[in-house]
């Protein structure tokens, strides 16, 4: 509560504040372009107050063939609250990201050990030194430099979810050090990106000897998106030349203690898991196309508890397709393809999966409010003659933020 309270405190007190600088010519101190920000008088530190939330409803069918309600979802899907900005000089930055909705705090995830006793409020707390602009570093808790879907920000999507690959091969977040190099020759530029982090995820009490390395390249042949277009989904800015970024990444988790390696539920013994990115993003007059592989190994997949009870590693191979256009009155069609294939030592505990999704998207204003709305078929099938599992799903959403 002190906290909210100080931030009220300055919230209330930054009118007197700007009217004080804005008369006598100074910048202000006060400002609205990205949320809500605040500059001290001296300019030694800076906060910017964001928020945005997702409230969605959905409708799941019993089968292919049956279009009987089997569930409805309503509910807030997620609430944040995010600050940002530097302290005591520009090269220092921090940025702190908290979630408040149920749905958004891994509550069906949780085990009661020291490294996974979810609920999770804490989502993004690092702070970042940058003495040039080549070089950025961090360090804290933050999203790993994995498959691009995953770093987007789920604000900036454009379906109501990502993919299925991404659920079932993503490497989320973790606490540790990060790097990022980028340059550029003439209209070529690559950054390249690095991270040596605990390898538990998010919000652990302990960590043991075992750590994660996670590695990233991104090529950009064609010159930078507008905007940093190449980490918000669909051709917003319109590009009027082709821009396209192709990258690969790796991460090897030793010693990982959960089934997705930094996400998911207790291992019952600890193994290596490894996971390979490549993805692929293009850009042109509101055309916006983005491809992506994922792989996944695990030294021992399946592992077993002292009564026989198992939890294992989904590995496997996944690919994830996304086409789209935005009309010029800002209404997106989107369709997406996506399939994900076990291997063979978990095909008996895992499904082949596939997802059909059709979206359109009105852009009130970009990706800070939007009106979604998705159409999908999805298919589940099992190696063996049992389990086989086809539905269709459709939903609204509506996305509100600053």
């Amino acid at each position: 509560m002190k906290i909210y309270t100080l931030l009220l405190a300055v919230l209330l007190a930054s009118p007197v504040a700007v009217v004080a600088q804005t008369s006598d010519g100074n910048p202000p101190l006060f400002n609205f372009k990205r949320g809500v920000g605040v500059v001290t008088p001296d300019s030694s530190f800076s906060v910017n107050m964001r928020f945005r939330m997702q409230s969605r409803a959905m409708y799941n069918s019993i089968s292919e063939d049956d279009f009987g309600v089997s569930e409805y979802e309503m509910r807030v899907r997620r609430l944040r609250m995010r600050f940002e900005g530097f302290m005591y000089s520009p090269k220092l930055t921090y940025n702190i990201q908290l979630s408040f909705s149920r749905g958004d705090m891994d509550w069906n995830m949780r085990d009661q050990s020291n490294i996974n006793n979810s609920p999770n409020v804490v989502r993004d707390a690092v702070v970042y030194y940058k003495p040039n602009n080549r070089w950025q570093f961090g360090f804290g808790q933050t999203k790993l430099p994995g498959n691009r879907q995953r770093v987007v920000s789920s604000g900036e999507q454009q379906f109501i979810d990502r993919s299925i690959v991404n659920v079932g091969f993503n490497v989320d977040r973790d606490f540790g050090f990060q790097a990022v190099y980028n340059n550029g020759i003439g209209n070529f530029h690559y950054l390249i990106k690095g991270a040596l982090t605990a390898g538990e995820g998010r919000n652990v009490f302990s960590t043991d000897k075992g750590l994660a390395y996670t590695g990233r390249v991104e090529i950009l042949p064609l010159g930078k998106f507008t905007n940093g277009g190449d980490y918000f989904e669909g051709d917003l800015e319109r590009e009027p030349t082709p821009k396209l970024s192709l990258a690969g990444g790796m991460s090897h988790n030793e010693d990982a203690r959960r089934t997705g390696a930094q996400t998911g539920r207790d291992l019952y013994e600890q193994t290596d898991i490894q996971t390979y990115i490549f993805d692929g993003l293009l850009k042109y007059r509101g055309i916006a196309l983005y491809a992506e592989y994922m792989a996944r190994e695990a030294d021992k997949p399946i592992t077993l508890n002292a009564a026989g009870e198992r939890r294992y590693v989904l590995t496997g191979r996944g690919q994830n397709y996304q086409l789209s256009y935005i009309f010029p009155n800002n209404v997106e069609l989107a369709g997406r393809y996506s399939r994900i294939t076990p291997n063979r030592e978990v095909r008996s505990l895992e499904n082949t999966e596939e997802a059909y999704v059709a979206g359109v998207t009105k852009y009130l204003r970009a990706h800070r409010l939007k009106v979604q709305g998705n159409v999908a078929y999805h298919s589940q099938n099992a190696y063996l003659s049992v389990n086989n599992d086809y539905h269709w799903t459709a939903g609204v959403q509506i996305e509100l933020g600053i």
